[in-house]
């Protein structure tokens, strides 16, 4: 009869069974590697913890940014991430110049994430390039790049979920949920978003300017 000491760990007669979430039993390479991917997984969410406190609570943009590099951003001149933004797998976000992240945003980076030169992102915005497979018996992750072009105006408490594509000059209207490509200088709204419009002026030039001091 086994004894059972750990979730995943078993002793009995035939000596230490190592299984897996599902009860699968697991070679003794296999538990190497899962035993190895969840230390990582704990260094992977400490780091983000320190992140967290960081953006959550320095009102100074310029400590921020700092800390935010360190983890793997890459943010372009004149961009600004503002208070409370939270991240998964800060690594594969890019942004590019003059953009600026509303607070209390989530920026997913398990895939990549581009985000391009002006773009503005207003607050609560929720970005996701990950997600699970529905079909799938052991329902795995499905990781998939989000791109978001230049000059986009993306709304308050927008849901813009894995694979999808915003073309330029697109606007995302408040409360949207995107799950698909949006071309450029369409307005979108809606649950699922859809088109509602056009933006009439194709030529941006404009540039966003500096954050507030203290966001």
């Amino acid at each position: 009869m086994s004894m059972l000491y750990k979730e995943n760990i078993k002793v009995s007669t035939k000596g230490v069974v190592f299984t897996d979430k599902h009860g699968r039993e697991l070679s003794l390479n296999e538990a190497l590697k899962k035993i190895s991917a969840r230390i990582y997984n704990w260094y992977l969410d400490f780091k983000l913890f320190l992140i967290h406190l960081v953006s959550l609570h320095v009102p100074f943009y310029s400590i921020r940014k700092l800390f935010f590099v360190i983890s793997g951003v890459k943010i372009g001149s004149g961009s600004t991430i503002h208070m409370g933004c939270r991240f998964f797998e800060p690594r594969k976000i890019v942004i590019g110049k003059d953009s600026k992240i509303g607070n209390n945003a989530f920026l997913d980076g398990r895939a990549q994430l581009t985000i391009g030169d002006h773009v503005d992102i207003a607050s609560q915005v929720l970005i996701y390039n990950s997600e699970h497979d529905l079909d799938d018996p052991e329902f795995k992750a499905i990781e998939q790049p989000v791109e978001i072009g230049d000059y986009v105006f993306i709304g308050p408490r927008v849901v813009i979920l894995p694979g999808v594509k915003i073309g330029k000059g697109a606007v995302i209207a408040a409360s949207a949920v995107v799950t698909k490509d949006v071309p450029e200088f369409t307005i979108v709204g809606g649950v699922p978003a859809k088109e509602i419009g056009e933006r009439r002026n194709n030529n941006l030039v404009y540039k966003l300017g500096r954050a507030r001091l203290f966001q």
